[in-house]
């Protein structure tokens, strides 16, 4: 077999395809560009990788399976084995360079194309797929990658088993406890070298397979993952770009070690997508960061960087203002305008720049229990948004003036996407503008779920957002979403599979909300969902700043701040400072720096604090805008490593473009009273602190920091400036 290589890319990352006119064109190698195979010297060894490599894209459909292999992994699709290439495209639009791989599939007339862009100094590659029917008859799809990559274990030294030398971190991410990074051989996640290769078999038949379900893109794991090889640290790190279900695995083929990302699959999701003659399908898309050192860390740096690349301008993520937002550990879904008003007040003393009025603004209802747990009145009537007037006597529009005279922008919370069951917008609607399935709505915890592909549906949400807009002058709304909807909804004639109904409303969701932002380009959208649910970067590409998590015991909160930045660019990522009259001076310092390193989400009861304790709050805010200019371009380290659960200490330090570095350090209770960082900077300084002084013993020569907190239960933020300024 001959084959031609193309190689492409950039200086920091580049590709190796075989382009085959008689099968199809296959990624055999992504990475720095010196360390690619030349196939004009080592033909043999590109050979061995063609050999071993997946097509650039894996289909499956209903009329062709698999071949060569049998059990749950999405390869060799027997479809994908038969496409042939039929050319290839290069461009570049102003610095990003596309390459678009094309392959054709005789018998179906399926045409496929493989998408690939790089950015001008970035080692990451954005990818997708395209699948067009050019045949005469229906072709039905039930899995199509959005990336599939071979060869992983080809740095691996000879005589070293791949499922000891590579290294998979995943990221769990339960709710109130998220971004709960681990890492374990490919062995340790049961993935093994069986031996059978040697016996004419394609390998195990297993894999490791992290998958999501429904409408909370993240609420069991993060849709990303980092194969890393544990001696060199050469990683790659990967995103699925979604915001709905998706699928990863990594499996062993011909002695090495492959990857395949995708959005819904029917094996998982209950996804197919029928193609009629002239139909197309473009799969979710997905981002890789490759690394030649550094591991997770390095790559985290990289992908952060694609990240703000990627994402949709806004003031907001310049300004970072700082929000109150009256819920957590506050008022609790309570407001009223004799709670609020002295809120405000405190707020705007503390120095908020943003006020938010959370839910329950809308609740004219007496309480109800419903279930063991128990819910609002509102929970299963909410979908109109209308201000609930035994609340706010005076109505609503007296707090909203009370926030601006402030010199605060008002906000509200919203819960857009659901309708609840008793109310009147789930009478007044179409059946055919919620999720259905065998013609019936589906419901979830008393609520419907609005399908965002249905004009009724569509326009109800507009009117609601133009109204809040028009008459409250609100330049804040918090889009909150506290159901999960399962597999998706068969449509509104029934013939949709469900994964692909739900794959449907997710991306007209995306357009919703690019639409509001469209005719209110000033409104600032925050993106929350049952805490960090929906931690993706098709939302977070959107809406600029995120909700991270419900956390609620300020004890616990500080290893889901300090592990954020892995999913969240610092300036999107809110976390909660919610001080209570009942904390020391040292608690209220953990409290507050938690927050510190992100974005201000204040709330707790401000208008209970004594003095000396609100004086605290002031002083940590204000420190805060003396540096925050610096966070949209500042990369994140882990100088004690990510951080666990139970950890003693934990850190996390941001690089700014200037030099500086800011280290935020959490001892709590039970760790010892020292630690030690190592980092690059000049001379440290503290920022802010509360409790007892905090001790600095900074070793210049060894780039060490040995910092004393001498309470348990206790923060400091720290500033190491530039090394020439020092």
């Amino acid at each position: 077999m001959t084959l031609t290589p193309l190689r492409w890319g950039s200086h920091q990352l580049s590709l190796l395809i075989s382009l085959d006119p008689d099968g199809p064109a296959r990624l055999l190698a992504v990475g720095e560009p010196a360390g690619l195979p030349d196939p004009g010297r080592e033909p043999d060894l590109c050979a061995r990788l063609a050999r071993r490599a997946l097509p650039l894209v894996e289909i499956q459909t209903v009329g062709s399976g698999r071949s060569g292999t049998s059990g749950k992994r999405h390869v060799d699709g027997a479809l994908a084995r038969g496409l042939r290439c039929t050319g290839h495209e290069e461009n570049e639009d102003e610095g990003v360079r596309t390459l678009r791989v094309r392959m054709a599939d005789d018998t179906t007339g399926l045409r496929v194309t493989a998408v690939y862009r790089l950015r001008p100094g970035l080692p990451v590659l954005h990818t997708e797929a395209h699948v067009e029917n050019e045949g005469d008859s229906p072709v039905t799809l039930e899995y199509v990658s959005s990336l599939a990559l071979s060869n992983l274990a080809r740095h691996l030294p000879a005589g070293e088993r791949w499922e000891d030398g590579l290294s998979l971190w995943l990221a769990a991410n339960p709710w109130s406890g998220e971004f709960r990074w681990s890492r374990a051989t490919l062995a340790e996640r049961g993935l093994y070298d069986v031996g059978m290769v040697a016996y004419g078999q394609t390998g195990s038949k297993n894999r490791v397979a992290v998958t999501s379900t429904g409408s909370w893109s993240s609420s069991e794991y993060l849709p990303m993952g980092c194969l890393e090889e544990t001696a060199t640290g050469r990683a790659l790190l990967w995103q699925i770009e979604h915001n709905g279900s998706w699928h990863a695995e990594l499996g062993d083929r011909f002695d090495d070690v492959y990857l395949t990302l995708s959005g819904p699959t029917d094996r998982e999701h209950q996804w197919r997508r029928r193609l009629a003659p002239g139909d197309s399908f473009h799969t979710v898309p997905a981002a890789l960061a490759v690394v030649p050192e550094g591991g997770l860390e390095a790559a985290v740096g990289a992908l952060t960087t694609h990240r703000r690349a990627t994402r949709r301008p806004h003031p907001d993520l310049e300004q970072l203002p700082v929000v109150f937002n009256d819920f957590m550990n506050s008022l609790m879904g309570e407001p009223s305008t004799r709670a609020l008003l002295p809120l405000v007040d405190a707020a705007a003393a503390a120095g908020a720049e943003v006020f938010c009025i959370d839910a329950g603004w809308f609740d004219a209802e007496p309480p109800r229990t419903v279930g063991p747990g128990g819910v609002p009145g509102w929970w299963d009537a909410v979908g109109e948004w209308e201000e609930a007037e035994p609340r706010f006597p005076g109505g609503l529009g007296e707090v909203i003036d009370r926030i601006r005279e402030a010199g605060m922008v008002p906000g509200l919370w919203l819960e857009p996407e659901v309708v609840g069951v008793r109310g009147a917008v789930a009478a007044a609607l179409p059946d055919a503008a919620f999720f259905r399935r065998d013609g019936v709505r589906v419901v979830e915890w008393g609520r419907n779920q609005l399908d965002l592909r249905h004009p009724a549906a569509r326009a109800h949400l507009d009117a609601v957002v133009d109204r809040l807009v028009r008459d409250y002058g609100v330049g804040y709304l918090k889009l909150d979403y506290n159901i999960d909807i399962g597999a998706g909804t068969d449509g509104p004639d029934g013939t949709d599979s469900p994964g692909d109904g739900l794959l449907g409303h997710n991306r007209a969701h995306l357009d919703w909300l690019d639409g509001v932002l469209d005719r209110h380009p000033g409104l600032v959208l925050e993106s929350c969902a049952a805490g960090g649910s929906r931690t993706d970067h098709a939302i977070l590409s959107r809406l600029p700043i995120h909700s991270v998590t419900d956390q609620q015991d300020f004890r616990l909160l500080p290893a889901i701040a300090a592990a954020a930045p892995t999913a969240v660019t610092p300036e999107q990522g809110a976390i909660w400072a919610y001080p209570q009259a009942e904390h020391t001076e040292a608690e209220l310092g953990m409290v507050l720096v938690s927050a510190m390193l992100g974005r201000v989400h204040l709330s707790g009861r401000p208008d209970l604090l004594a003095k000396d304790r609100m004086a605290l709050v002031c002083e940590a805010l204000a420190t805060y805008k003396t540096y925050r200019h610096l966070l949209p371009n500042a990369r994140p380290h882990w100088p004690l490593g990510l951080p666990g659960w139970r950890d003693g200490w934990l850190a996390l330090a941001l690089s700014a473009d200037d030099g500086t570095t800011l280290l935020a350090l959490w001892r709590r209770d039970g760790a010892p009273e020292t630690v030690t960082v190592a980092l690059a900077g000049g001379r440290p300084r503290v920022l802010f602190e509360a409790g007892e002084r905090t001790r600095l013993d900074w070793d210049e020569g060894g780039r060490a920091l040995r910092v004393g907190l001498p309470i348990e239960g206790s923060a400091v933020l720290i500033a190491l400036d530039p090394a020439e300024s020092a």
